[in-house]
């Protein structure tokens, strides 16, 4: 059957697409899907919870995502209440609209519960996650317990497919990361690239996008920042700032040895990471874009105590997300004790210069290219979205409401 030409629902009218996303990066991916899912199938219509970008591709969301896009454990603590009536409320939605399919999309903490209390109201609702929960590194337990309310799983990582069937998780199939179509954003022009080589060396600096984060590796940075301006000479060192801590990290730098010149925005980020030489970095997302950006990094954590009394159920052999994507820890990491301005700044030189340590690293960038690439002509919007439709295809009638 040709999906996209024929397409048969369980229920009469437009297929019905319930979804739900819990903070912005999900809110991002749904957006995509949903420009994705029209282009196959023009009929399909919209509902759930989302933010601005879900919102501009069609959908109305039930309640500001500001509501739901909290992380850390203390946030959370703190608006218990809320997030507990907003899971409720958005239970009750979709038994109420009754969806030909549940779309929820990473904050698993939330979207999970909305599909399980679903699942168990509606039980033959079809439900596809978008974004694996980290079950690779801790609680592993929670894929079998997926199997029970997910259908399948739409995977931003290559090595989750397999990780999922060897701990009895749902289906799940590697869909692509979304920072694979921006690879023009990230990588250099002929000119910039130029820039990359030039003096001073343009070193970005990333302690991360949350307070918590930022108020732990920060100093940090700015001493090793100091010793490799010591060791090698003038450096130009670019912060990117997320807009709500950006005067903060600029009062808290200003004192500092060398001062990095602050940027906000996305536009300016990916400015500078064309031009960058190297990186010092917080773990995180930002390790894979600058994997992918092809910038050697030093990468640095410290965490809180209450993270610490997580630390021993955490079972990576890294946590700098290009090396679990090659299997091998080619990147250096700097964790707790360790994370020290002497250490950083001995990399970052060791990574600014024509070194073995600079060439092991970009060797190691074609490799989590080759193994994050799709098909031509593929990208992670348009494979998601065809999964879904062929989800929604399989789905049987629901005819009867559940009270």
């Amino acid at each position: 059957m040709n999906a996209t030409s024929d397409l048969r629902t369980p229920r009469s009218g437009s297929p019905r697409i319930f979804m739900v996303a819990g903070e912005h990066s999900g809110d991002q991916l749904g957006a995509g899907l949903m420009r994705a899912l029209k282009t196959l199938a023009p009929q399909f219509t919209f509902e759930g919870v989302g933010g601005p970008a879900m919102e501009s591709a069609g959908l109305k969301s039930l309640f500001p995502l500001a509501d739901i896009a909290v992380m850390g454990i203390v946030p959370v603590i703190k608006n218990l209440p809320t997030l507990l009536t907003r899971i409720r409320q958005t239970t009750e939605a979709v038994v109420t609209a009754r969806p030909d399919i549940l779309v929820i999309i990473d904050s698993p903490d939330f979207t999970h519960r909305v599909a399980a209390r679903a699942r168990k109201a509606i039980p033959h609702l079809r439900v596809v996650d978008y974004v694996s929960p980290t079950v690779w590194a801790w609680r592993p337990g929670r894929a079998k317990k997926m199997s029970a309310y997910v259908d399948h799983l739409l995977a931003l990582l290559p090595f989750e497919p397999a990780a999922h069937q060897r701990l009895g998780g749902p289906a799940c199939t590697y869909v692509g990361h979304p920072l694979t179509e921006r690879l023009t954003e990230l990588r250099p022009n002929s000119e910039e690239a130029l820039r990359r080589n030039g003096k001073p060396p343009v070193i970005l600096v990333l302690p991360g996008s949350r307070r918590s984060e930022i108020d732990r590796l920060l100093d940090d940075f700015g001493a090793a920042l100091a010793r490799v301006s010591e060791k090698i000479g003038e450096i130009e060192p670019v912060l990117p700032a997320v807009s709500h801590l950006a005067k903060d990290i600029t009062e808290r730098t200003r004192n500092w040895t060398v001062r990095p010149r602050i940027v906000e925005g996305e536009t300016e980020k990916y400015r500078a990471f064309r031009n960058a030489r190297a990186a010092l970095a917080a773990s995180g997302t930002v390790t894979l874009e600058l994997a992918l950006a092809q910038i050697p990094m030093a990468v640095a954590y410290k965490w809180s105590r209450i993270e610490g009394l997580a630390r021993p159920f955490v079972n990576v052999p890294s946590i700098v997300l290009p090396n679990l994507v090659m299997g091998r820890n080619a990147i250096p990491e700097f964790l707790q004790d360790e994370c020290t301005p002497e250490k950083l700044s001995a990399a970052l030189c060791a990574l600014i210069a024509d070194s073995p340590e600079r060439a092991a690293q970009m060797q190691a960038f074609a490799d989590v290219d080759a193994r994050m690439r799709l098909p031509e002509g593929e990208t992670p919007s348009g494979r998601s979205a065809q999964i879904v439709l062929d989800t929604v295809l399989k789905a049987p009638a629901i005819t009867s409401r559940v009270e």
